[in-house]
Formats: structure tokens, C-alpha cells, sequence
């Protein structure tokens, strides 16, 4: 098999990382990923567009804890599924991630993805992966303009990386497509044990990288250029054509604009 007819593995970050998810609590959830987004918990949205995709055949749970998956009848009982397996979350999501690539053949691309993704469909993996499949990247990132994501949903709130050429909004589609992408997990477990020394994060990214977004003239191109260097890999981006694909459930907003989002496409669906 080859680069162009191996199918991915899929990476599901399910872990709560702070008491009192305000998410978890407007729903009465056990924890943010069990919180029912159109009668149906989050985390089964996202194992169900998996599960469907053609591109993927297989996915690593990684948390909630068994005490909480014993408290969802609909967890556990995809759990019995032999395409899925559960995994204990880590101290960090980086850190979550490093491990769970451990469990896999480093000749399988993997996806990682969140349990927050409530939006995610077949559709949209497929689009990603296939995508991301026919470039020569060692790693992937999914990326929306802010311009679409905005028309599509004007009052979404998102976090926007604004650069040279546009502003832009993370999809949490990862793609690991080589061996050597396993390295960007070790890079970003460095960023976040960082993130509260700014002048330690500077020396992660370079100092060029990061003087040149401060002074608003870094593009998106050279940015993961530079992060490609730092990282001895090469990285890119796949811009999404789906504005769903950058909605993700992070407060009580984003819920109920989810929850808006699925009855006005009809159903449960």
C-alpha cells in the first residue's frame, strides 16, 4: 500500500482539562465531551463522522476516564466497536497526542481530532484527508479563512490568527502523513510547557517568526515555512472549504449556535 490508498488512523482527544467546564455544567454532562449537541453527545458526533468517513478505519479514544465512560450508555456501548480503541488521556493534549501516535504503525497517515468537534461529518474528513493525502507535507493543518467562517456565522466567535495575507481559524485537523511528522508532537509539547513564558516561546518559534507576525508581515506561507525549519519537517496548510470545519464547542455560545446549526440542517443530523 501506498501513500495514496493507506487509510488514517483516527486520533480523538476527549480529555477535560479544567473542573467545571462550563459546557459540561449548562448540560448536566459528566464532562464537556458527553455534553449532547442535537439530543447527541459530542463525542459520539465525532466517532460517528469517523466511523462513516471512507478515509479512516480505525480510531484511538484518548479519555474521558473509564469512572466517566462508565456513566454514558452511548459511549460505552461504541466502545464494544473493534475499530475503536480507548486510551488514558495525559497530562496535556501535546502530551495526549505523543503517546497515542506510539500505538500506531508508523506507516499509517493519522488524523487527530477533537471530542468537541461537534460540526464534524464524513464530509468534511474525507475533504481533509484526500486533500491532505495528495501533498508532499509531512504534516498537515487544518485551516478556515475567518472571512468565510464570519459570512457563513456571523455571530461565531473564534480565535483568529491574523497575518499579512488574512485572518485565519484553526479546524483541529491535524494529519501526520510520515514518520518524521511524529517529531511536531515533541515541538508542540515544548510550546505548551512554555506558554506562560512568553520570552521561552519566542526561543521554540525563532525570533524572526515571531518579530515578523508582531510587526503584521508575516504571511501565512512563510509562517509554517519557518515553523517547517524549526521542526526539520515540512509542514503545510489545507484550507477548508466548510465553515463548520472551524466550529468547535469551547463555551455556552458555541453550544447553543451548534445546537442551532443541526436543527436548521434537519433532525438529529
Amino acid at each position: 500500500m501506498t501513500r495514496q490508498t493507506r487509510k488514517f488512523t483516527a486520533i480523538i482527544l476527549a480529555a477535560d482539562r479544567a473542573i467545571g467546564d462550563p459546557v459540561a455544567e449548562a448540560t448536566g454532562a459528566p464532562c464537556k465531551s458527553l455534553s449532547p449537541v442535537g439530543g447527541v453527545p459530542m463525542v459520539i458526533r465525532v466517532i460517528e463522522a469517523l466511523e462513516a468517513s471512507s478515509e479512516v478505519d480505525s480510531c484511538i479514544l484518548c479519555g474521558p476516564s473509564r469512572e466517566i465512560i462508565s456513566q454514558s450508555p452511548e459511549l460505552s456501548q461504541a466502545l464494544t466497536n473493534n475499530s475503536i480503541r480507548w486510551i488514558p488521556q495525559r497530562e496535556t493534549p501535546s502530551t495526549s497526542t505523543y503517546e497515542a501516535l506510539q500505538q500506531v504503525d508508523q506507516q499509517k497517515p493519522v488524523l487527530v481530532t477533537t471530542a468537541d468537534h461537534a460540526l464534524l461529518t464524513p464530509q468534511i474528513v474525507d475533504y481533509f484527508c484526500s486533500q491532505a493525502r495528495q501533498t508532499d507535507y509531512d504534516l498537515a493543518v487544518g485551516l478556515a479563512s475567518y472571512d468565510m467562517l464570519s459570512k457563513a456565522f456571523p455571530n461565531c466567535r473564534r480565535t483568529v490568527t491574523k497575518l499579512k495575507d488574512g485572518g485565519f481559524c484553526s479546524c483541529n485537523l491535524f494529519a501526520f502523513l510520515t514518520p518524521k511528522s511524529y517529531s511536531a508532537a515533541n515541538f508542540w509539547r515544548q510550546v505548551e510547557q512554555q506558554r506562560k513564558k512568553p520570552l521561552r516561546i519566542v526561543s521554540v518559534c525563532g525570533w524572526i517568526t515571531v518579530l515578523r507576525f508582531l510587526l503584521g508581515q508575516l504571511t501565512m506561507e512563510e509562517g509554517l515555512r519557518r515553523i517547517s525549519r524549526r521542526m526539520e519537517l515540512k509542514a503545510g496548510a489545507i484550507m477548508m472549504v466548510q465553515p463548520e470545519a472551524a466550529v468547535d464547542v469551547d463555551t455556552v455560545g458555541d453550544l447553543a449556535l451548534t445546537n442551532n446549526i443541526i436543527a436548521n440542517r434537519g433532525g438529529n443530523s
